[in-house]
C-alpha cells in the first residue's frame, strides 16, 4: 500500500498516535548511531534523513554519530588492504588510519550532513578532533582466553573525555551536529573509534533520552534468532557470557550498557534495513526492534 492509498481516517490516526510522545520527548535529547544498510541503500539513507528532520521540527534535540565500515572496506580493497578485525575492533595500522580518516572525517560525514541538509535539516559535520571535543588513548585489547594477556591493535582509541560544549552551542542554533568517532591523543595522535562507542559516551554525557542504534539485525537476538523486545542489563550480561553474542554485536551491546547504566534511561537497538525505522521507534506504540532499560 502506497501512502496516496491510505484512508484519509488512518492516516489522521497514525499522526495522532505520534502525540504523546512528542510531547514527552519534546526538548530531551536522542543520540542516534547511524550504520549499517541505512548508510548505503538510497531509499533508507533518504528515510534516516527524513526522520532526523522530523524529531529535530518537533523539539526533540537529535544528535547523530556515524560509522562507515562498507566505505572503509571498499577503499581499503582498492589499495590492496584487507581489513582486519578483534574482538568487533578493526585494527587499525598507520596507513589504514589515513585511510579511515579520509572516509570518516571526509565523504561519509559530509554525505550524511548533506542528506540532512536535502531533507530539510541545517546540519554540522564534526569529528571528534573538532575543538578536542573527543579525547582519547590507545586502546589495548584484553586477551579473551587470557585476561592479562594485552593487544595492541593500532590506532584504535579509548575515550578518555569528551566536551559537549561544541554540541551545546550547535544545538542552541537549532543545528544537528553529526560527529564522526575519531578522537585525538593527548600528543595530538589520531585514533580511530568504534562509532557505537562513541554514540554510548555522548548520549552519557548529554545525559540522553535515547540513545538508538541502527544495525543489520532485527535488534538483540537470542539463542533460537528471535527478538528480544525489552531486556535488562543483567540479562544481557548473561547473553555475553554464555556467547550468545559475539563478534561485532559485542563493542554495541558494552556501549549499550554503559550508557544504560550512566544515566540513559533506554537504549534501542533497532534494524536500520526497515524505511522509517527511528520513527516507527519513537514516536508509535509498535516496539521496533530490542530495548535495554537503564533499570
Amino acid at each position: 500500500m502506497t501512502l496516496e492509498q491510505i484512508p484519509p481516517a488512518q492516516e489522521a490516526a497514525v499522526l495522532a498516535e505520534a502525540l504523546p510522545y512528542i510531547k514527552r520527548f519534546h526538548g530531551k535529547t536522542i543520540v542516534v548511531k547511524f550504520g549499517g544498510n541505512a548508510m548505503v541503500d538510497e531509499k533508507l539513507k533518504q528515510c534516516f534523513a527524513r526522520d532526523v528532520v522530523l524529531l529535530k521540527l518537533v523539539g526533540m534535540n537529535v544528535v547523530v554519530v556515524h560509522g562507515g565500515g562498507p566505505q572503509i572496506e571498499n577503499l581499503l580493497a582498492r589499495v590492496g588492504k584487507k581489513g582486519e578485525f578483534i574482538q568487533g575492533m578493526r585494527v587499525t595500522d598507520a596507513e589504514t588510519m589515513e585511510i579511515v580518516e579520509m572516509v570518516l572525517g571526509g565523504q561519509v560525514n559530509k554525505d550524511v550532513v548533506n542528506l540532512i541538509n536535502q531533507a530539510g535539516g541545517k546540519a554540522v559535520g564534526l569529528t571528534g578532533k573538532d575543538g578536542g571535543m573527543i579525547r582519547a588513548k590507545k586502546l589495548l585489547l584484553h586477551g579473551r582466553d587470557k585476561q592479562a594477556d594485552l593487544i595492541d591493535i593500532g590506532q584504535v582509541g579509548d575515550i578518555t573525555g569528551i566536551d559537549p560544549a561544541l554540541i551545546g552551542y550547535l544545538e542552541a542554533g537549532a543545528f544537528i551536529p553529526v560527529i564522526a568517532p575519531i578522537g585525538v591523543g593527548e600528543n595530538g595522535e589520531t585514533y580511530n573509534i568504534n562509532a557505537d562507542v562513541v554514540a554510548g559516551k555522548v548520549a552519557e554525557i548529554l545525559r540522553a533520552e535515547k540513545l538508538v542504534l541502527l544495525t543489520n539485525t532485527p535488534g538483540v537476538l537470542d539463542r533460537n534468532g528471535q527478538v528480544i523486545t525489552d531486556v535488562t542489563p543483567t540479562e544481557i550480561n548473561v547473553m555475553v557470557e554464555d556467547g550468545t553474542l559475539h563478534g561485532g554485536m559485542l563493542p554495541k551491546i558494552a556501549s549499550a550498557l554503559d550508557a544504560a547504566r550512566s544515566g540513559v534511561k533506554s537504549v534501542h537497538i533497532i534494524d536500520g534495513r526497515v524505511e522509517h525505522a527511528l520513527l516507527l521507534e519513537i514516536l508509535t506504540n509498535r516496539g521496533f526492534g530490542t530495548m535495554i532499560r537503564s533499570t
